[in-house]
């Protein structure tokens, strides 16, 4: 009984996240997109266990073919597009910014530092694919997939280090799990 408000908050995460995705501005390969705000926050909210299952379910969705992939996009063929290493990335990059939140004593440091990390895993993973998948130089891959988006990036980091303690705190979540970590230490 007590998974219930974890699943719920989870498929809530799947909702923003794929909502995220339908704000796009196209810059080039890769759009301007909400969707990692929420990718991330998630895994401050959620905790790495539910926030990997929220980011795991939106990917599902969308290689089933729903439209939840940036501009309503959906289907496989994301997966090999210019966009595929981001959306593969998201997994560890949840995983990173929940396990960094969880594990130190919690701050708004420590939220935006775990944020930042995230957003690296997601660079670290969707960079080298434009590279490799698409035969680009380093300067070109770094230029198309990451330099646009550091500016906003850095805004979505504040907003979501803001906003997660208050939702936190309503929900009880993380509260919970780090309960759960002391408890198996």
């Amino acid at each position: 009984m007590h998974e219930i408000k974890p699943m719920v908050y989870s498929a809530l995460f799947v909702a923003l996240i794929a909502c995220g995705a339908f704000m796009a501005i196209p810059v080039g390969p890769v759009p301007i997109v909400m969707q990692n705000l929420f990718v991330l926050l998630a895994g401050l909210v959620l905790g790495p266990v539910w926030g990997l299952t929220a980011v795991c379910t939106y990917l599902l969705i969308g290689l089933a073919g729903l439209p939840v992939f940036a501009g309503g996009t959906a289907g496989i063929g994301r997966l090999f597009g210019p966009t595929g290493g981001y959306l593969l990335g998201y997994m560890p990059a949840i995983w990173l910014t929940a396990w960094l939140s969880q594990k130190f004593r919690p701050s708004l440091m420590t939220d935006i530092a775990a944020l930042m990390a995230g957003s690296i895993m997601i660079y670290a993973v969707g960079v080298p694919w434009l590279k490799f998948a698409f035969a680009m130089p380093w300067s070109k891959a770094v230029a198309a997939g990451m330099l646009p988006f550091l500016i906003g990036d850095a805004l979505k980091i504040a907003v979501a280090a803001t906003i997660a303690p208050r939702i936190r705190a309503r929900i009880g979540i993380a509260a919970r799990a780090r309960k759960e970590q002391a408890l198996d230490s």
